[in-house]
């Protein structure tokens, strides 16, 4: 009698831990499917914008030179005030003629100038090359000394890129346009990050193109320099930027890790709430067989069934 109803009892309680066995390799198998889902989002493409904003509502001011000054050597150096953290361009008689970020409220820039008046303005530009308002005109005099008379224009200078980046060891492309003098012309660029200038030649006027890769990330004041065959020289000054930008192996990489730490921490939460299960199941049970077998002794019952 003891031992069939001893089988029972175990046969109850075998049934039991199948049924919590088999629960719990339910919770394992979705444990394991969490931890080896990947994002969804690694083979999509990575959008990015700006958000508009307002255009500068302050321009910037030239300090230096005065109003009035004449010059006969090159470049001339221009300085003023301006809200930080903006572009600044210069332009001469209309034409941009070089450019610079505003650094602690101030900027200085160097610049060559037409034969002759050259009215001066400086500009500021937010990061959507919107303008904000002209600074006060200076008009100063260029006496081109060394200038052969017989050339109707000197040589001159400018982009259609105030400024322009690439990322770190990649290639940056410029065009730049040289106009007048007499070619061919001699050009050297001064990329600001204290590596050796690089030379170019130019066989007549127009738009030709400078390289150069930067080795980290980071913004460079670069200076054009270019003279033609009368010795005649001219300035431009322009803004490089080394963007460090994510790219979307990185993004891809970052949203793993991610996914791999959400899964990590499901798992964990799964098994301990599967621990806690057994936990919760097997007390229920050994109560509800305590309780049956003492209402069967009540009973005058055997305590097994019997």
């Amino acid at each position: 009698m003891h031992k069939t109803g001893f089988k029972r009892l175990m046969t109850l309680k075998n049934s039991k831990s199948v049924i919590l066995l088999s629960f719990g390799l339910i919770l394992l198998g979705f444990s394991s499917n969490v931890a080896a889902l990947t994002n969804p989002s690694d083979g999509s493409i990575g959008l990015s914008g700006t958000v508009s904003a307002p255009a500068p509502t302050q321009g910037a001011t030239i300090t230096s030179p005065a109003n009035g000054a004449v010059f006969t050597n090159l470049p001339v150096t221009v300085v003023g005030w301006c809200p930080a953290n903006l572009l600044v361009k210069i332009f001469r008689n209309n034409v941009f003629s070089g450019s610079v970020m505003c650094s602690s409220n101030s900027y200085s820039i160097k610049i060559d100038l037409f034969s002759g008046r050259n009215d001066l303005i400086a500009r500021v530009y937010d990061s959507l090359d919107q303008a904000g308002p002209d600074s006060n005109m200076v008009s100063v005099t260029f006496n081109d000394n060394s200038a052969n008379p017989n050339i109707a224009s000197r040589i001159s200078l400018t982009s259609n890129y105030a400024r322009r980046g690439a990322d770190p060891k990649t290639e940056l492309t410029w065009p730049i346009i040289i106009s007048g003098g007499t070619p061919p012309y001699a050009i050297s660029v001064d990329w600001g990050d204290g590596s050796s200038s690089d030379l170019y030649t130019a066989t007549i006027p127009g738009e030709f193109t400078i390289k150069h890769t930067y080795g980290q990330s980071g913004s460079f004041d670069m200076l054009v320099k270019a003279s033609d065959q009368n010795r005649s020289v001219a300035y431009l000054q322009l803004v490089a930027i080394s963007n460090g930008k994510v790219t979307q192996a990185s993004v891809a990489a970052a949203s793993a890790n991610k996914t791999k730490t959400t899964s990590s921490v499901v798992s964990w939460a799964l098994i301990v709430i599967f621990l806690l299960f057994i936990v919760l199941a097997f007390w229920l049970g050994r109560r509800s067989e305590d309780s049956s077998i003492k209402k069967r002794i009540t009973k005058g019952e055997h305590p097994f069934g019997m």
